[in-house]
């Protein structure tokens, strides 16, 4: 092996000591890495292993000589920082579109950006809930294939897993066939959707991902979502998703609504802070927004008992009525 080559080698090697030995609280000196290159293989002795060091340095690695904790070298730029693997780490344990499997692997993959370290102390926190956690091995082909759908504006077709009971009282899977012009991917409700139009109707319609099966593009151009929806030029996900309420779809109306200022965090959390407020009194105050009439906002509305009030449409109205009486009516 040419010289070259040799020392191109033990620099890249003392660069993979310090993503897997050092961090801030465990820095990692020239002997031990000069002992972990033998162990693998790569002699260097301490001035090879500074020399390797320094042309880290020059070439842009942020590597800190460090006295404290313990005198050593540790790797300061990272993909991501300690709290930013934690962050990753928690929103997959906690997806349950995520597969067991899927998530066991992620969190390895995460975990292999930290130190050894950071590693042992990652790990006392990490506890995956399988209860929640979906089975379908499918779900990371299908956003694949139909992502691809999306981009190139065609049509597809799938099996949609749906439950049924049984005449013997057992829990069955029943598959449903569609053709779908689809349209966007929605994380929403802790669950994946795809928001798409069936071609049988004039309308969006929302399913699972991960009750999704066989996926398939067609060859056939999708329908144009300005035919089923109010969006003309560009299908606004930001826009529809905080219009949509628990994934039900509904016709599009303007809502005014009344609500106690004890409420005023999770009006804002939903509808964000850009509602215009008005008639701010006796501890209340009341805005208008566009919202799709739906049970998933019935559902949410019912949530706050007498801390909010439909102020109009009727419609709305008349749907909160003939809940809350239907509900009386169970338990009488």
């Amino acid at each position: 092996m040419p010289k070259s080559s040799g020392q191109q080698v033990k620099v890249l090697a003392i660069l993979d000591i310090l993503k897997r030995y050092s961090d801030e609280e465990n820095p990692i000196n020239a002997i031990e890495i000069s002992d972990k290159l033998s162990e693998n293989g790569v002699e260097a002795e301490r001035k090879a292993v500074y020399r390797g060091i320094e042309a880290l340095v020059d070439y842009g690695y942020d590597i800190i000589q460090t006295r404290s904790p313990r005198a050593g070298y540790y790797l300061a730029d990272k993909t991501f920082e300690l709290p930013e693997i934690y962050l990753l780490t928690d929103a997959v344990q906690a997806a349950s579109f995520i597969t067991i499997k899927k998530t066991r692997e992620l969190v390895r993959k995460l975990d292999a950006m930290l130190s050894e370290g950071e590693r042992r102390k990652r790990e006392k926190g990490i506890y995956i809930d399988n209860g929640h956690k979906c089975e379908n091995e499918e779900i990371y082909y299908n956003i694949d294939t139909l992502s691809r759908a999306i981009t190139d504006k065609k049509k597809v077709t799938l099996s949609y897993i749906v439950r049924n009971i049984s005449e013997d009282r057992q829990l069955v899977s029943v598959n449903k066939e569609y053709k779908l012009s689809p349209y966007a991917l929605i994380w929403q409700n802790e669950h994946y959707y795809l928001v798409a139009n069936n071609e049988k109707y004039d309308n969006l319609m929302h399913i699972r991902l991960d009750r999704i099966k066989k996926v398939a593009v067609t060859k056939e151009n999708w329908r144009h979502f300005s035919q089923v929806s109010v969006y003309k030029d560009k299908f606004d996900i930001a826009d529809y998703t905080a219009k949509s309420f628990q994934m039900y779809t509904g016709q599009l109306k303007e809502v005014t609504l009344r609500c106690n200022n004890s409420i005023i965090e999770q009006v804002v959390d939903r509808f964000s802070d850009k509602i215009f407020i008005r008639n701010v009194e006796d501890g209340s105050f009341s805005f208008s927004t566009d919202v799709i009439l739906s049970e998933g906002l019935v559902n949410w509305l019912l949530q706050f008992g007498d801390k909010i009030k439909v102020e109009s449409p009727e419609e709305l109205k008349i749907m909160i009525k003939e809940r809350v009486k239907s509900l009386s009516e169970i338990y009488e």
